[in-house]
């Protein structure tokens, strides 16, 4: 009953905030009539609300304004202009959520006048509600409103709490952008697989399979991921032949530069400092 009597108010209504919309819909955490979208586009509001019963709105400042929890689900380059049009009228809301990349929790709070300010992380899965999302929150976010918010991103799969804003950004590069090494991989996998002859449906249904039943024996067993391999890597086989080219061609190096570079990204975007995990 967290969200009993409030309204959730979501400014921006793509893909992630209809996925949030969904999951509180679905584990029936809140009414229809609590929740209101706003979009400056009438026609995703009205499919909104004929595929959930929500309100929607084209104004902003009538959505900030009903909010008691508002979420800021708008592309993350157009959050000064929104804020200056908000600003002072999401300060009676007593929760902002955020699901902007790289936009600092100070920066929310002074462009919103709210001091109470939850940062988060979702990923691509939380659309089919598998996700996972790390997030933060500000001194002035009380234990009543850190339920909120734990409900919120549950409806999105699971959730994961630090006390640091730093983690946010090394969460975007892992898990945030993770779902775009998975696919990638995936990808090469199901092009080689059609190389050697399969057809690219059958390819793709071996590799899905594949990945889907490896990454759900690896979360049942909690073996670490060096046990699971070496489960199926038989001295002088097929696997060991593989792997050994996959070293030698440096994957892991590779692998470790690129979640650096987003790292280094999501940083800048926010207009952080960067530092080295290691000098934190």
């Amino acid at each position: 009953m967290v969200f009993e009597d409030k309204t959730i108010a979501f400014i921006g209504s793509g893909v992630m905030a209809e996925a949030m919309i969904g999951g509180l819909l679905n584990k029936k955490l809140i009414e229809p009539a609590q929740i209101i979208a706003a979009d400056p586009r009438e026609d995703r509001g009205r499919e909104l609300s004929a595929r959930y019963g929500i309100r929607s709105t084209t104004n902003n400042v009538e959505a900030a304004e009903a909010a008691n929890v508002l979420v800021l689900a708008v592309k993350p380059q157009v959050f000064g202009q929104v804020a200056r049009v908000v600003r002072g009228h999401a300060a009676g809301a007593s929760l902002v959520l955020s699901i902007l990349a790289g936009v600092r929790i100070r920066t929310i709070s002074d462009g919103l006048l709210n001091p109470s300010v939850v940062r988060a992380m979702p990923n691509t899965p939380a659309q089919i509600g598998q996700g996972i999302t790390v997030w933060t929150a500000t001194p002035e976010v009380q234990e009543r409103q850190r339920e909120q918010a734990r409900a919120l991103l549950g409806a999105l799969g699971e959730e994961l709490f630090t006390e640091d804003e730093k983690y946010l950004d090394m969460a975007t590069a892992l898990s945030g952008t993770g779902p775009a090494y998975v696919f990638l991989f995936m990808e090469a996998l199901i092009d080689a697989g059609v190389h050697m002859g399969f057809s690219r449906r059958d390819a793709e249904k071996l590799v899905l399979q594949t990945m889907r039943g490896s990454i759900e024996y690896a979360a049942t067993t909690g073996l670490h991921p060096a046990e699971l391999r070496n489960q199926v890597t038989s001295p002088g086989g097929t696997s060991a032949e593989a792997i050994y080219h996959l070293e030698k061609g440096g994957l892991r190096t590779v692998l470790a530069r690129a979640v650096w570079a987003a790292y280094q990204r999501s940083v800048a975007l926010g207009g952080g400092d960067l530092k080295k995990p290691e000098d934190t």
